[in-house]
């Protein structure tokens, strides 16, 4: 049992949001078909496919982010291609190895703010060369990234044309796209994003969903026998209306973008005190994910009383992560900038 304050660790620690709950009680014992072939999976698939202005699109429910991952990459890549990420990247630090399980080499580079350039993928184009080496064959991105940091139009857009013009697929993972989207930092639209990638996620875990998301497939010749992929890799849910009703509720009047919203202009309004405290920030802050940089001392302090991740030690201070989600209260943020000014 946690004794500190309030939990700042992650956006999944409370349950779900009540409307999400509500529609999932009302499901009780009604029957329904199974395998995502249910009626709620079906009509939120079509208020996402509403969202993203692209009615030809294929959406799939499934539980969480690393399987979306690992079932997405290893369809599309065959036994000799590879997936480019930054160092940063999700599927290369914090998925126990699940792409290369499925045989696939992770090409990796530095990028910046998180983030992946046109000219960081053509380096590791110019260099796999022949048949000697993996050949690289999907880029991977996140909105918003592992740091926080988002992709603006015309980052996307670049991103976007090189990998057209250079054969290879681009997929984003969305497991905090609810926050990427909403960012006051992000000129991107659904719609922007369903036309510039082919294969993306919209995370409901971390954004109100007892669990789930959407992995939506807007290129046509990424769609055929994908439920076959799902089912090989343990990822078609029996019980799919458990995961289609959810999203029927985060999807109808703009929920999941409201409670986005609302993890973001928590964590802004706790990096705006913070700096006028006078910290520094690891990165600059504009989404739900904030790295403020402390004292090493006053972290300690800190640590008696709320729940964090220390994330980059700094000389005699230290880079800790905080994260909002759509519950945390406004007073809890005012309640730590109070505990923090005394330290």
């Amino acid at each position: 049992m946690n004794t500190f304050k309030f939990s700042f660790k992650n956006d999944y620690s409370e349950l779900a949001h009540p409307n999400v709950l509500k529609a999932l009680s009302a499901l009780g014992n009604t029957q329904f078909e199974g395998y995502g072939l249910d009626e709620y999976s079906l009509r939120s698939g079509e208020l996402i496919k509403a969202k993203i202005n692209k009615s030809s699109a294929d959406v799939h429910l499934i539980s969480g982010g690393t399987q979306a991952n690992l079932v997405v990459i290893s369809s599309v890549l065959r036994p000799h291609e590879a997936v480019i990420a930054c160092e940063s990247g999700h599927i290369f630090v914090h998925e126990a190895g699940a792409i290369e399980a499925t045989g696939h080499k992770i090409c990796t580079v530095k990028g910046a703010d998180g983030k992946l350039s046109a000219g960081d993928i053509e380096k590791v184009l110019n260099t796999h060369t022949d048949e000697h080496m993996v050949k690289p064959r999907l880029v991977f991105i996140s909105q918003s990234t592992e740091i926080g940091s988002v992709y603006k139009k015309e980052e996307l857009t670049a991103i976007s044309e090189f990998c057209r013009k250079s054969n290879l697929y681009l997929y984003l993972d969305g497991a905090r796209f609810g926050a990427g989207i909403n960012s006051d930092s992000c000129d991107l639209t659904y719609s922007d994003i369903a036309n510039l990638v082919d294969v993306f996620y919209i995370g409901g875990t971390k954004n109100g969903a007892l669990f789930g998301e959407a992995i939506v497939i807007c290129r046509d010749e990424l769609k055929p026998d994908f439920r076959y992929f799902l089912k090989q890799k343990g990822a078609l849910i029996a019980k799919g209306a458990a995961i289609g009703t959810q999203f029927e509720a985060l999807f109808e009047n703009c929920l999941y973008d409201e409670l986005a919203k609302h993890a973001n202009n928590m964590a802004l309004k706790l990096a705006n005190g913070i700096k006028t405290l006078g910290y520094g920030f690891l990165s600059e802050p504009e989404t739900n994910q904030i790295f403020p940089i402390f004292p090493s001392e006053t972290v300690k302090e800190l640590h008696n009383l709320y729940g964090f991740y220390d994330w980059q030690q700094i000389g005699d201070m230290t880079a800790v992560r905080l994260v909002t989600s759509w519950a945390t209260p406004e007073s809890i943020v005012d309640e730590f900038l109070f505990d923090l000014s005394g330290t």
